[in-house]
Formats: structure tokens, C-alpha cells, sequence
């Protein structure tokens, strides 16, 4: 019986074990959500992945700490000792011993595999995101000389983008002459693009006969036409006549090209996305943004609800 009885200063086996286990903790759990929100935040918005990456950092931090607390050999709280209890000598503490050799191992597997994994999965990340940042821009395309646009008419323009890549680039802008505005030649120029999901609008007027110009790179198709405003056959999406949208699906006004003048000719520059136009004409009002997809908000709170376009 005098064997089975604890001796005072013995600590259980059981004890003893438990001391050398990991304290639980939630911030492995918090830094796999900061990740997946990243990840998330990639398809629906820069401040998500933003929010995501401060998320992953403070987590990793909080982590990397509660893992490395015995390497960095953080002092056990002291008991204060008992009133009139002799004093006991203090031991000097022995100097922190260097990483175990199970510690090395440990580490280098996982720098191993965090190199692996960075070698598998960054060219497939570079692949699958570069082309999307990469060859973006819109050249500028001469669309005939000033003569065909007769002031205060509205034109059909049928042109080809880009002659390397033929038909599958043919786009549609409906072109106005406005005139002068303090001396300096106006243009109101609608791509036809529904901002809803993509179909083609059609003027809400009769159009004019097709004929064919030549410039200086390919050859345009201009159709005259007195529209009341603009509507998508698709899905009931109207617009008035300075494209903003009247009724249906939409989400904003249609989109807009730049304009220039190079030696008598109109050059469409690049389209930009348009909230709403105020005015008409020479006179309209138009706060401009980044190109957007369709259906894509450009202003007001739900805009942060989509992700950037490069």
C-alpha cells in the first residue's frame, strides 16, 4: 500500500505527458478561412481578397507565435512563495538547448513541401490570370472621314476592331455628329452592347440603306436612322436616346466610345462604362468609368459586389 501512495514532489506519469502537448488554439482555423476567402475574393472582389490577406497575415502571426512558444522559451509565472516560508537557493537556469533534431525535420518537411507546393501551383495561377491582364487595350480605329457624318444625324457604324482577327471582332456603335461646343467638334458615340447581358441593341427607328466607305484600314458600313431611343431584343431592355436606361433589366446607361480627329477622319478610341448621362448632345453631363462587364454596377454601394476588371 505505502508503494501506491504519491510522494510529495512526484508528478504523474499522466501529468507529465500532457505537459509536452500543443495548447489548442482556433488560429489554424482562422488563417484556412483567411485563404479560402482570398481565394473567394479572386472571382468576386479586390476588397474581399484585400480583407482576406490582412485576415491570413494576422492569423499566420497569431499561429507562427503559438507554435514557436517553446522554442522562444517564454518564463513560466513564478508562485509567490508562502508567508515565513524559508527561502529556498535558486538554481541558475540552464541555457536554452538548440533545435532538436525532430524540430529540424520537422521544419525543413514543411519548407519542402511549401516549396513544392509554390512550384506546382504559381504557373498554373500565372496561366490562368496573366492572359487576363495581359494584351487588354483597344486600338484606336478610323472609322471614315467627317464628310459621312452629317451634323445632327445618327449613323449605324459596322467596323472591324482588329483586322488580324477578321470578323470575330466586327462591332457596332451608333454615332452622332453634335456639332461645335465651344469650338471644338462633339461627338455622341453608343456601343451597341446591352449592359445587361451582353445581346445587341437596335435603334428604335427605321433604318437607312447600307453603303460601304473605305479607310485607312477597313472598310466600314454606315446606315442612316432617326431613332427614338435604343432597345435590346433579348430581354426588354430600353434605352432613351442619350442611352440611359428607361426600362428593364439593365443595370446602368449604355457604354460610350472616345473619340479623335486625325486628318479629317473620326478614330474611336476606347469604350468606357457610363452610370448616367445628364443633358443631351453637346450639353450631356457624363461621369465616365472603367470599362465593366454587363450587368455590372459602376456606382452606389452594389459595385463592391463585383470584381475588378483588368
Amino acid at each position: 500500500m505505502a508503494d501506491e501512495l504519491e510522494r510529495p514532489g512526484e508528478t504523474p506519469e499522466h501529468e507529465d505527458a500532457e505537459a509536452h502537448l500543443p495548447s489548442p488554439t482556433i488560429w489554424p482555423f482562422g488563417f484556412a478561412g483567411a485563404v479560402a476567402l482570398i481565394l473567394l475574393g479572386l472571382i468576386i472582389s479586390f476588397w474581399a481578397t484585400a480583407f482576406g490577406i490582412a485576415l491570413a497575415v494576422v492569423f499566420g502571426f497569431l499561429w507562427i507565435r503559438q507554435v514557436t512558444r517553446e522554442v522562444r522559451g517564454e518564463p513560466e509565472p513564478l508562485e509567490a512563495p508562502a508567508p515565513g516560508a524559508a527561502e529556498e537557493p535558486v538554481e541558475e537556469p540552464e541555457e536554452a538547448e538548440g533545435y532538436t533534431r525532430s524540430k529540424f525535420l520537422e521544419g525543413a518537411t514543411l519548407g519542402l513541401g511549401a516549396a513544392i507546393g509554390a512550384i506546382v501551383t504559381v504557373p498554373v495561377l500565372g496561366f490562368a490570370v496573366a492572359p487576363a491582364f495581359v494584351d487588354q487595350g483597344y486600338p484606336d480605329v478610323d472609322i471614315g472621314p467627317l464628310e459621312n457624318y452629317p451634323e445632327e444625324e445618327w449613323q449605324i457604324v459596322t467596323f472591324t476592331s482588329n483586322a488580324d482577327k477578321g470578323a470575330v471582332s466586327r462591332r457596332t456603335a451608333f454615332v452622332r455628329n453634335n456639332g461645335l461646343k465651344d469650338q471644338v467638334p462633339s461627338f455622341t458615340i453608343i456601343s451597341n452592347r446591352c449592359v445587361h447581358l451582353g445581346c445587341p441593341t437596335q435603334p428604335q427607328g427605321p433604318p437607312g440603306e447600307l453603303r460601304d466607305i473605305e479607310t485607312s484600314q477597313t472598310p466600314v458600313t454606315l446606315s442612316a436612322t432617326t431613332p427614338s431611343g435604343f432597345g435590346c431584343p433579348c430581354h426588354g431592355g430600353a434605352y432613351d436616346i442619350e442611352g440611359n436606361r428607361v426600362a428593364g433589366p439593365p443595370v446602368r446607361a449604355l457604354d460610350r466610345y472616345e473619340f479623335s480627329i486625325i486628318d479629317g477622319s473620326l478614330w474611336l478610341g476606347s469604350p468606357y462604362s457610363v452610370s448616367e448621362v445628364e443633358g443631351e448632345g453637346a450639353d450631356a453631363v457624363i461621369v465616365k468609368y472603367r470599362p465593366a462587364d454587363p450587368g455590372v454596377h459602376v456606382d452606389g454601394p452594389e459595385q463592391v459586389f463585383y470584381p475588378i476588371v483588368p
